[in-house]
């Protein structure tokens, strides 16, 4: 008997029983993986990574598209740029600088905007300029997983915030008639 046979004939054989086996079978594996979930809570904030050219590198999770995030995370302290600084003109009009503080372990505790614009691995680029040193910068890359906004509703990560979406244009909706 070849093995799509046995298991039809298992099947068959104990209908009732099986699902009943399946479905104690499943809610063991359910409370298993669960518990296995809850042992990686540490994945859950926003991870900044220090980069080997003395950038970093901060991961914010997944995103949605057409919403605004607040992001906020803190760098550790970069000797070379020093406290007194001040964030340089950003290339992108999606992620813009908010605030930058002393944090109380001797970082930067940087607070920043967002806008999901693109499905995708996105890559948005920030630099932090010294003001008291001449070209001493330090250069933050954010990176985020955007899905798109009708597939679902991402758990963000400690540290991100959505504060506003924009509104769905849909042409449908529209009064407008066209050109004559």
């Amino acid at each position: 008997m070849s093995m799509a046979t046995a298991k039809k004939a298992s099947s068959k054989a104990g209908g009732i029983r099986f699902a009943e086996e399946h479905a104690t079978t499943a809610a063991a594996a359910s409370a298993h993986s669960h518990v296995h979930f809850d042992e990686k809570l540490h994945d859950s904030v926003v991870m900044v990574i220090p980069e080997a050219d003395g950038n970093f590198l901060v991961k914010v999770g997944f995103l949605k598209t057409q919403h605004k995030y607040e992001i906020v995370f803190t760098l550790p302290e970069v000797p070379s740029l020093g406290r007194d600084v001040c964030p340089a003109p950003v290339p992108s009009p999606h992620l813009q600088i908010k605030e930058i503080t002393a944090a109380s372990d001797g970082g930067l505790k940087v607070t920043c905007e967002y806008m999901a614009h693109q499905e995708g691995v996105m890559c948005e680029e920030m630099i932090i300029v010294s003001e008291r040193k001449e070209d001493v910068c330090v250069k933050v890359k954010v990176h985020a997983r955007v899905m798109d906004r009708h597939h679902g509703t991402p758990m963000l990560l400690e540290g991100v915030r959505c504060i506003g979406a924009e509104l769905e244009y849909d042409s449908e909706q529209s009064d407008w008639q066209g050109f004559d």
